[in-house]
């Protein structure tokens, strides 16, 4: 299957060299270009983009408000957003994730990280920076007083089961499936299948809102160190 990508920047220059770079590869093609959210947004709905590689500092509709309003079309669904930025880990970052981004990515990534990035998307995986650890991520997700935290999510975590709890936990921590049946004594299909009625319950599109959730309700507490 030929993964459709959108490509979101105000730079026509960065975009041309997203495009020859995607293009490139047999299993992906580049389905329209915006140079800003509004645009992204209605073209990810017309073309029937599969990821959308989102700059977050646009004129007008920015990358953050476009990734809200994507997340929140239920026509949209099976769209995944990463987020491309010169800056590794900032607030506009953490608000991106919380809008129902799937990750984000450095500008500055060689392009084997970013096609490498495009498949991870596209598979539902939650993404994050290869310079970026998730620790810091944590830090940043859990950051505010107690009013920040969502308590509707904090009450759907009843509705998980034990195993299902403890595979949430070792997906916020970063661990892929094959891991986390490693590490619990089961199979990699029974961890994916924990892994989608886990999805299912907190109503998380992906992998990388399950990690959100994980932190923002308390179940997982961030590091320190």
């Amino acid at each position: 299957m030929t993964i459709r990508v959108l490509l979101a920047d105000d730079q026509a220059l960065l975009r041309s060299a997203f495009r020859v770079l995607v293009d490139s590869e047999p299993d992906m093609e580049v389905v329209g270009e915006a140079s800003d959210g509004a645009e992204a947004f209605r073209l990810a709905q017309e073309q029937r983009a599969d990821v959308v590689l989102m700059d977050i500092r646009m004129p007008g509709t920015d990358g953050l408000a476009a990734t809200r309003m994507i997340s929140e079309e239920p026509s949209l669904a099976q769209v995944r957003v990463v987020i491309l930025t010169t800056f590794e880990v900032d607030d506009y970052v953490v608000q991106a994730l919380r809008a129902g981004a799937s990750g984000f990515l450095g500008k500055g990534s060689e392009p084997e990280e970013l096609l490498n990035a495009i498949r991870v998307a596209a598979g539902g995986e939650a993404l994050l920076s290869p310079t970026a650890t998730k620790g810091l991520i944590a830090r940043f997700l859990a950051q505010g007083d107690g009013d920040d935290r969502d308590p509707a999510r904090s009450a759907r975590l009843g509705a998980l089961t034990g195993r299902e709890r403890e595979v949430l936990v070792q997906v916020a921590g970063g661990h892929s499936n094959d891991e986390i049946a490693e590490r619990l004594s089961v199979s990699p299909l029974t961890v994916k299948t924990h892994v989608n009625r886990a999805m299912a319950k907190l109503g998380a599109r992906d992998r990388a809102q399950l990690v959100v959730i994980a932190y923002e309700s308390g179940l997982v507490r961030p590091r320190t160190d």
